[in-house]
C-alpha cells in the first residue's frame, strides 16, 4: 500500500512553488533519478523514449538536407583544445580533464568532450582540400560534459546532457547562412509541432553567443518561474575555427581560400522545457506525438466479469490500432495488472502523462461505448464503439491545444519595458520585458554587473527601433529590440 499512497501524494503547486513542484515531478513521473555523481541525473526509460522520438524526428529532417551522422572521440588533446582562443575562453571553467590512465600521469591532458570543435575540425582540415570536397555536413548524436558550478537541475542544467551537434562547412557564407537558417527552422518545426512548444526566435547578443562564433541564433523559451530557457540554437562561425585548424580549400580559380562554418545543436534541456511549461499539479502533460504511451486502456473487472472485460478491451485496442496506424501499436497499452486497483491506476497515468486514458468496465461492455479521459484538460465522457475514430481526432485535438496553450503562455507574459524601473517591475513578476538596446558589449557588461541576473536572451528579428529611440540603459540609440529575463 505503501507505493499506492505515494502516488496519490499531491505535488506542491507549480506556480507557488515551481522548483519543488519540478523536482518532485521529474523524481515521482519516473522521467529520471539523481546518480552518485553530482550534477548528472539519469535518463529513465520513459525520459529516454522521449529524447529516442525528438532525435528520430530531427534527424530525418538533418538527412533531408544531406546532413550525414558520425561520431568522433570523447578526448580532446590539450594542445587542440587551445587552438581557437575565444573558444577555449569560453569553454576552459567548465571543462573536466583527464589526467591519468591507472597510476600512469598522461603526457597530455585530455578534455573530456564540452563540445567538439576541436577533435572535429582536426579532421576536417586532412579531409577538404578542394571545393568538391564541400559542402561537408556532419552530426553527432552524442553527450557532453561541462563541470559548471551553478545549481543543477534535472534536464534544465547539469554537467553531463545529451544532444546533436553538427558541424557545416562550405565554399560561401550565402550558402552556410542558407543551411543555418534551414537548420533553425527544423529546430521550430519539432518544438512547435512535436513538443507542442512555443518560442522566440532571435539573434544573440555579443556576449551571450556562442564562444568563438560570428553569430548565434536560439528560440527562446519562457517557464512559469519567469525563467528564461534556451533551446536549440545555430551559429555561423565563419573563418574563425577555419584558419585556427587551417580548414582551407582551392577553389575552382585554383585560389586558397578559408571555409565558412556553421554549428547547431538542440538538447536533453527540451525535455525540461517542455515538462515545465505543459505539466500541471497532478504530473506529467505530454503531447501525443512525444507521448511514448499515447493512450492507455484500463479494464476494470473482478472474478466473474474479467474474460468480458478484457476481451472487449483487446477489440478496442485492436481497432485503435488499425485508426492510428500500425506504427503506433506499442503506444496503446492494456493495463490489466491485478496487485494494483483502478484508482492507482488512474492516478499513475495521470502522473506519467498519457495523453488518452480509456476506460472499460461491463456498463460499457452493455451499452457498447467506452469512458475516456484527456489529461490536457481532465475532462471525461462516454463515446460508442462505432465511434472510435473520434479518438484519433482527440489526440490530435490535445497536440493543438497544448501548442496554443504554450503559445498564449508565452505572448501574455512578454511585457514592452521603456526604463530598468520597468524592467526590474516586469521580471520581478516573472515575465520576460522586451525594450530598445543598444547592444554594445559596455551596456551589456553593465547589466550584468548591476541588474541580479538579468540577461539579453535574443534581439527580435521581425521588429525594429524606431529612428529615435533610445536605449533603455545608457540613452544612446537604440540598435535592436531585445528581449530580457533571468535564465538557466
Amino acid at each position: 500500500m505503501e507505493k499506492q499512497q505515494n502516488i496519490k501524494q499531491k505535488l506542491p503547486d507549480k506556480f507557488s512553488n515551481f522548483s519543488e513542484w519540478y523536482q518532485q515531478l521529474i523524481l515521482r513521473s519516473g522521467l529520471a533519478d539523481y546518480s552518485s555523481v553530482s550534477g548528472c541525473i539519469v535518463y529513465r526509460p520513459l525520459a529516454y523514449a522521449i529524447w529516442e522520438k525528438i532525435m528520430q524526428e530531427v534527424d530525418k529532417r538533418f538527412k533531408q538536407l544531406g546532413i550525414k551522422n558520425c561520431y568522433f572521440p570523447l578526448f580532446i588533446p590539450e594542445k587542440l583544445f587551445e587552438k581557437e582562443a575565444e573558444h577555449i575562453a569560453g569553454f576552459k571553467p567548465e571543462v573536466a580533464w583527464v589526467t591519468h590512465a591507472g597510476d600512469t600521469k598522461l603526457a597530455e591532458r585530455l578534455a573530456v568532450r564540452p563540445t567538439s570543435e576541436a577533435i572535429m575540425y582536426a579532421s576536417y582540415s586532412k579531409w577538404i582540400r578542394s571545393w568538391r570536397d564541400l559542402p561537408l555536413k556532419l552530426n553527432q548524436w552524442n553527450n557532453v560534459v561541462r563541470w559548471e558550478f551553478k545549481h543543477p537541475v534535472p534536464f534544465l542544467r547539469g554537467r553531463e546532457f545529451l544532444w546533436n551537434e553538427g558541424h557545416n562547412a562550405y565554399a560561401t557564407e550565402k550558402e552556410a547562412m542558407e543551411d543555418l537558417w534551414k537548420i533553425l527552422n527544423i529546430y521550430k518545426d519539432v518544438c512547435e509541432n512535436i513538443l507542442a512548444l512555443y518560442g522566440i526566435v532571435g539573434k544573440k547578443t555579443e556576449l551571450e553567443k556562442f564562444a568563438g562564433a560570428v553569430s548565434s541564433y536560439a528560440i527562446e523559451f519562457l517557464l512559469p518561474n519567469g525563467k528564461a530557457a534556451q533551446g536549440p540554437d545555430a551559429h555561423f562561425d565563419g573563418e574563425n575555427f577555419a584558419k585556427a585548424y587551417d580548414i582551407c580549400f582551392l577553389d575552382q580559380q585554383q585560389q586558397k581560400r578559408y571555409v565558412q562554418q556553421i554549428t547547431y545543436a538542440i538538447s536533453t534541456r527540451m525535455i525540461g522545457v517542455m515538462v515545465a511549461i505543459h505539466s500541471d499539479n497532478h504530473g506529467l502533460v505530454l503531447p501525443p506525438k512525444v507521448a511514448p504511451t499515447k493512450i492507455v486502456i484500463i479494464p476494470i473487472f473482478d472474478k466473474q466479469t474479467k474474460q468480458n472485460v478484457l476481451d472487449y478491451a483487446k477489440q478496442v485496442k485492436s481497432e485503435l490500432v488499425k485508426l492510428l496506424s500500425n506504427s503506433d501499436s506499442d503506444a496503446i497499452i492494456i493495463d490489466d495488472r491485478e496487485q494494483y486497483t483502478p484508482g492507482y491506476k488512474f492516478n499513475e497515468y495521470e502522473l506519467k502523462g498519457v495523453p488518452v486514458r480509456i476506460e472499460i468496465g461491463m456498463r460499457d461492455i452493455e451499452q457498447e461505448s467506452v469512458t475516456v479521459f484527456r489529461r490536457d484538460t481532465l475532462e471525461r465522457f462516454t463515446i460508442k464503439l462505432s465511434q472510435l475514430s473520434k479518438i484519433k481526432e482527440l489526440l490530435d485535438e490535445i497536440q493543438k491545444n497544448l501548442f496554443e496553450k504554450a503559445k498564449q503562455f508565452l505572448l501574455s507574459n512578454v511585457v514592452t519595458v521603456n526604463n530598468i524601473d520597468e524592467l526590474k517591475q516586469a521580471i520581478a513578476n516573472k515575465k520576460m520585458a522586451k525594450a530598445n538596446f543598444c547592444c554594445t558589449k559596455e551596456c551589456e557588461q553593465n547589466i550584468a554587473e548591476q541588474l541580479e541576473a538579468i540577461t539579453p536572451r535574443v534581439i527580435a528579428l521581425d521588429e525594429k527601433p524606431n529612428e529615435n529611440d533610445k536605449c533603455i540603459f545608457c540613452g544612446k540609440k537604440a540598435q535592436a529590440v531585445v528581449y530580457f529575463a533571468r535564465s538557466y
